[in-house]
């Protein structure tokens, strides 16, 4: 299913969108302090319903102690098949409304086209139900306005904040490691997506056309979190070369990519770009730049995760005119894996 109300961002709408992402991603789950992703021991099981039987299917809340799925929704039967294979057996339903009146769900896990996620993401809190769902960067106000109304909680999957190299960096930051975080970058570059933007009876699927901008948490997600600082002012340039697809899409959006120069709450920079044609490898990646201490994430041809510090003999020294003493050092990085931080199930 395609967007009925096609409308590229402009800059204030943009920004609009991308800091009430940051507002409802669960940013606050980070703590530096006594480590990230506090687990408090409890003997609850959070009852799960699951609505989109193909990527729907691919998470382990039945691997967690405290989580069981207790109803999922898809319009295809093989789809269902799918996730009561995966999760156990579990109330099916084809009705996404149906599903939302079952009583046991204490959350619904939304992972469908995405144009669909913000009305089933809003339906689901009205109807007394916590939301995890992918989300693009549309409309994302009136999921805020939903989630202050309901008092339920929603939490943004299509993120990249739980990968290790932020739970490191973010560590780092708290402990006062990298100094002042001035420039930071991330990148999401997807080559490959002509064919997903069909489905198998050759008709277009909502990536057909999807504006790149309109997906930005892959690559916020990687900078936001460690800065804790909002993008609040934007610039941006796109690519496109009139493709059919770009100039029969739905969405009115002419670019295949796209990069973006923001100014952050705190007064410094970031880019972020956002590709889906591009001859490189896939990258889910970032640099974070800082006073004392940057961190480079690896890179698609092999460089691997690299940490540059000014120090001397190994310590970070600070003069009297408050600038470090030393010579830059590099070194690839060793990444902890933090699957402590996770039941020993999962």
């Amino acid at each position: 299913m395609l967007h009925n109300n096609p409308s590229i961002l402009d800059r204030r709408e943009f920004l609009k969108a991308v800091g009430t992402a940051a507002a409802v991603a669960a940013v606050p789950a980070f703590t530096a302090a006594g480590g990230v992703f506090p687990r408090t021991l409890s003997d609850k099981v959070v009852r799960v319903g699951v609505v989109g039987g193909n990527f729907g299917s691919t998470f382990h809340w039945h691997l967690d102690p405290n989580c069981k799925v207790s109803a999922v929704s898809d319009l295809r039967d093989d789809r269902l098949e799918r996730l009561v294979k995966v999760y156990g057996p579990a109330k099916q339903y084809k009705s996404f409304l149906a599903f939302l009146k079952h009583p046991e769900p204490d959350a619904v896990a939304v992972f469908t086209p995405a144009p669909l996620h913000m009305w089933m993401a809003t339906e689901a809190m009205k109807a007394g139900k916590h939301v995890i769902a992918g989300m693009s960067a549309e409309e994302l106000e009136l999921l805020l306005e939903t989630v202050k109304k309901t008092g339920m909680k929603y939490m943004i999957a299509e993120t990249s904040c739980y990968r290790s190299q932020v739970i490191t960096c973010l560590e780092w930051a708290g402990q006062g490691k990298l100094g002042t975080i001035f420039y930071t970058e991330a990148e999401y570059h997807h080559e490959g997506l002509l064919p997903l933007s069909f489905d198998e009876r050759g008709f277009p699927t909502w990536r057909y056309g999807f504006p790149p901008m309109h997906y930005p948490t892959h690559s916020t997600g990687l900078v936001v979190p460690i800065t804790g600082e909002h993008l609040v002012e934007v610039q941006a340039v796109g690519w496109g070369d009139g493709h059919e697809v770009l100039a029969t899409n739905e969405y009115g959006n002419p670019f295949w990519d796209t990069t973006a120069f923001f100014k952050t709450s705190g007064g410094h920079c970031s880019r972020i770009s956002i590709f889906w044609h591009v001859a490189g490898g896939g990258a889910e990646r970032g640099s974070i730049y800082g006073t004392l201490m940057s961190y480079i994430m690896e890179r698609p041809e092999g460089t691997p995760d690299t940490v540059m510090q000014i120090s001397n003999d190994g310590r970070t020294v600070i003069d009297a005119n408050e600038y470090p003493e030393g010579k830059v050092g590099i070194d690839a990085c060793k990444e902890p894996t933090h699957w402590e931080v996770l039941p020993p199930s999962l």
